[in-house]
């Protein structure tokens, strides 16, 4: 815990959560309408990581999710697409074989998600194997449990073991900051992922009853910021749970834009975990209903 507590001792944590409400509703206050518009609504669809992660999935199903990605720019010629498509491990070789859209990345869930009560060496292997399988990304959670316990640094070095794992994958760490008890633990799971080799930051998992939250992007967004400047290293950062709505969407985009500027605003820094978003999103561009995913 020593080398965590000098890592966390060189960064801000003169906030509460109160300040960090207040700064959240007036970034949306100054800079809400400015980005509330079509091309941010677009820029916003090209950033969506096409989630399906259910009990009930089958190979059907996700070869099914990968024809509608494959073929979106026939039907949407004037659309970026997908970032990327997420789903769990064992539906990634489905995935890799039937996903032909150029850009499009396959990422997967992995380590024990999404509680990840499981043993290290579980998730050593479930990270390798799913690397192996055709994801050249993968989404994890910290060990909540071990957090609250104050096991940073066994949080900490189990997070360098999965990297290791990842075989060159990206690694997308989730926070669970819907779960987190104030801002400040936020900050120091955030610092703490990085500081692992996490080339995201992601909110939660969406299978906690709070999930996302616009204060919690702000602190997240804020430590990686900080991280950049102090490392040089950039991190990016994925909302996820609950964003479902265009107007949730915008309020995201303008946190990340406002505190971490327009280099931030592309989808190699910058990812929804969504599912319900991208209809949403199409229905907004083109000002009728759309179910097309």
């Amino acid at each position: 815990m020593e080398k965590l507590k000098q890592l966390y001792n060189e960064y801000d944590f003169n906030f509460t959560d109160d300040s960090v409400a207040e700064a959240v509703k007036e970034i949306l206050a100054k800079n809400f309408d400015k980005y509330n518009n079509v091309e941010v609504w677009k820029q916003c669809f090209n950033q969506i990581d096409l989630t399906s992660l259910n009990s009930t999935d089958t190979e059907d199903k996700i070869g099914g999710m990968m024809e509608q990605v494959n073929e979106f720019k026939e039907k949407y010629p004037e659309m970026p697409n997908v970032a990327a498509v997420c789903v769990y491990p064992a539906l990634v070789p489905v995935a890799k074989a039937t996903l032909e859209a150029e850009g499009v990345n396959i990422a997967a869930v992995s380590a024990g998600f999404p509680s990840s009560q499981t043993f290290i060496e579980a998730k050593i292997a479930e990270v390798a194997l799913t690397a192996v399988a055709g994801a050249n990304e993968i989404d994890v959670v910290i060990s909540v449990g071990k957090f609250f316990s104050g096991f940073h640094t066994e949080v900490y070095e189990e997070l360098q073991e999965i990297k290791d794992a990842c075989h060159g994958a990206h690694l997308k760490v989730i926070l669970e900051s819907g779960l987190l008890r104030n801002t400040k633990e936020i900050k120091q799971a955030s610092l703490l992922a990085m500081a692992a080799g996490a080339d995201f930051i992601k909110t939660s998992t969406g299978k906690t009853e709070r999930s996302a939250t616009l204060e919690g992007a702000y602190v997240m967004c804020q430590a990686i910021k900080e991280y950049h400047e102090k490392t040089g290293i950039k991190v990016g950062f994925k909302p996820a749970g609950g964003i479902s709505t265009t107007k949730e969407a915008v309020e995201y985009y303008t946190i990340v834009r406002t505190v971490l500027g327009e280099e931030w605003i592309s989808n190699e820094l910058f990812r929804f975990g969504a599912s319900r978003l991208a209809n949403n999103l199409l229905t907004s561009i083109y000002g009728t209903e759309v179910k097309y995913f």
